[in-house]
């Protein structure tokens, strides 16, 4: 998959994945949770518990809690992929996160969503993001 469809449509969707990064830097959960369609999924299949969350209000409230266990995080995200068709759209994009745990233990994950994006009303929102952790280094 490359990069295709209106340019206009393709920028809006970076620039949801670029505040969905800086939402998380900034732990802004209203933020965050405004970049979700209202029934949209969140996977994370390498994290118990959160092998699938269902609907905007579980995943903002499932991100508020795993993000206790992060204090510091800077999280970046790069779009890989993207095709554009209509009001719906695909996508890759890789996240690079500098994170410190509780107990100020450092680690960057390295990790790729599979997305899925849809425009309700004008606006880009995630219907779906599945994560593949590709590799995570502490110390």
């Amino acid at each position: 998959m490359s990069f295709n469809g209106p340019i206009e449509d393709r920028l809006a969707i970076r620039e949801l994945v670029a505040t969905y990064g800086n939402a998380v830097t900034e732990r802004d959960a209203d933020a965050w949770g405004a970049l979700w369609a209202e029934n949209s999924i969140w996977s994370l299949p390498g994290v118990p518990g959160m092998e699938r969350v269902e609907g905007r209000t579980a995943i903002v409230a499932a991100w508020i809690e795993g993000m206790k266990q992060f204090p510091f995080q800077v999280n970046i995200q790069t779009p890989g992929s993207l095709s554009v068709h209509g009001d719906t759209a695909s996508g890759r994009c890789y996240t690079h996160e500098r994170v410190k745990d509780l107990s100020g233990q450092p680690a960057i994950w390295i990790n790729v969503y599979k997305d899925d994006y849809v425009k309700i009303d004008g606006q880009w929102l995630f219907k779906s993001r599945t994560l593949d952790i590709l590799d995570i280094t502490t110390g």
